[in-house]
């Protein structure tokens, strides 16, 4: 037997690989599904069965076009109704892989399809638990996502949860190994550990949402505290999820179509696409294409399109660094952005030698915003989530998180200069983007963010520790 986890670090995300004599499972695959293919092609082994934990939100999953490529059926547990065929297991329902067995546990609450899958090893013992969203590492899924679907509140499917937890994964043995469907960083959960695999047995002791003296009623509170709105793409992914799309390879096709500056003006015109500056901030600072928007093609990358472009139909066109075409349009449609139309061939450069008008945003050094300052009171808007805003902050700094800025455009001056910063730089650099596309021009941005800022003289407030805060 041979389990793999393949984590992808940019959306939190683990797939998993099983293989046993020959025959292979697939659970939540990413949406380009050839690794899994050659994989399996390697060792000679057959993709058998494609699992699904349960319709994912955060990500477009690769279970319809691996499902095509290579025959295996795609199983849901309980409840799913997808448009395409499926085995819709039952609860409990066995399926054999080589020597060894998975076992769908039907464990509502995040969704009510959500389902977890138990590997038993060659001898018929438990082996590994693919939690999906059910359990994560520290956490446990959020319980708002499927509300509207489902006819329930956030409290009665978390109410649902706890009893997933407490009379299907809890009475495991301690030696199972967890293997969630995401860590730390993804949307799904709030206190997710670092770490990707455990053991359950750590997990009782370590996650605040097992312990076993905890009521129903104080899971409910718990796990609802502090939840903030999920993303705008959400609901357009679990679509995606459950009614198919199309495949990898012509939204390939599609996206990296190589544009000359008048080509690429004239599809901007035509199509009202969004110009999607991936550079670094640093280049996108000394000048891009007016009113594009910046979102680097680092870390976070298709959650922030996905969190602040939000409707996944909005057609897109790219300004990338050279070489990085294709896998700008892979993780753009990872999160079911494929409306990409093409890139700018020779990138930002080419533009320039176009003669054609750019812009450029005013970016200063910590220092030098420790001297204007100190010189006079000026208005300043911190961009980082409302966590690192309270645990510490500029004093008088007024907090726009990233992520609902545009709900809060009013709030900037239009008739005075204003400062903008994050902790390091990019999220600033992509806010400033956004308010200069809405016609906001007068804004200084703070490179080096918070962390320089630190470094300075500025008047900071008291430090408090993040896990202290409610």
């Amino acid at each position: 037997m041979h389990v793999e986890q393949i984590y992808t670090g940019c959306l939190a995300q683990g797939a998993y690989y099983i293989e046993s004599k020959g025959e292979v499972a697939i659970i939540d695959p990413l949406r380009e599904v050839k690794p899994y293919i050659e994989k399996a092609n390697k060792n000679n082994a057959k993709i058998k069965y494609v699992f699904e934990t349960h319709f994912h939100a955060d990500f477009v999953s690769g279970h319809v076009t691996l499902s095509k490529e290579t025959g295996a059926p795609i199983v849901y547990g309980p409840t799913a109704s997808p448009s395409f065929d499926a085995i819709i297991a039952e609860d409990g329902q066995e399926f054999k892989i080589g020597d060894v067995t998975i076992i769908a546990l039907h464990t509502p609450g995040h969704t009510m399809e959500s389902t977890s899958y138990l590997l038993k090893d060659e001898k018929g013992k438990d082996y590994a638990l693919f939690s999906g969203d059910t359990l994560f590492l520290g956490d446990v899924g959020r319980p708002d996502l499927a509300q509207k679907a489902a006819h329930l509140t956030q409290e009665q499917l978390a109410g649902i949860l706890f009893d997933s937890l407490r009379n299907k994964i809890m009475p495991l043995a301690d030696d199972v190994i967890v293997y969630p469907a995401h860590g730390a960083g993804s949307a799904c959960g709030k206190n997710m550990m670092k770490e990707t695999v455990d053991t359950l047995g750590n997990q009782k002791r370590m996650n605040y949402a097992l312990r076993s003296d905890m009521t129903k009623a104080e899971f409910v509170q718990e796990v609802t505290e502090g939840l903030l709105p999920p993303p705008l793409y959400f609901p357009l992914n679990v679509k995606m999820n459950k009614e198919g799309y199309d495949d990898i390879e012509k939204v390939l096709e599609r996206g990296t179509q190589a544009l000359t500056p008048m080509a690429f003006e004239a599809a901007a015109n035509e199509t009202g696409a969004i110009v999607l500056d991936v550079r670094h901030e640093s280049d996108f600072v000394k000048g891009h294409i007016p009113r594009s928007i910046f979102i680097g093609l680092v870390g976070d990358f298709a959650p922030w399109v996905g969190a602040l472009i939000a409707d996944i139909k909005q057609p897109i066109l790219l300004v990338t660094p050279e070489g990085k075409e294709i896998e700008t349009v892979t993780r753009l449609s990872r999160v079911g952005f494929d409306n990409t139309l093409g890139y700018l061939k020779g990138g930002f450069e080419a533009w320039k030698k176009d003669a054609r008008e750019y812009d450029a945003i005013t970016s200063i050094s910590a220092d030098a915003f420790a001297k204007i300052i100190k010189e006079s009171k000026v208005p300043v808007f911190d961009v980082r989530k409302e966590s690192e805003y309270v645990s510490e902050h500029i004093e008088n700094a007024q907090n726009v998180p990233l992520s609902f800025l545009n709900d809060h455009l009013a709030e900037f001056p239009k008739d005075k200069t204003f400062y903008v910063h994050c902790l390091g730089g990019y999220r600033s650099v992509i806010a400033s983007s956004i308010l200069k596309s809405r016609g906001i021009h007068n804004l200084i941005d703070v490179a080096g963010g918070y962390t320089d800022i630190k470094k300075t003289d500025v008047p900071v407030t008291d430090y408090v520790c993040p896990t202290t805060l409610k």
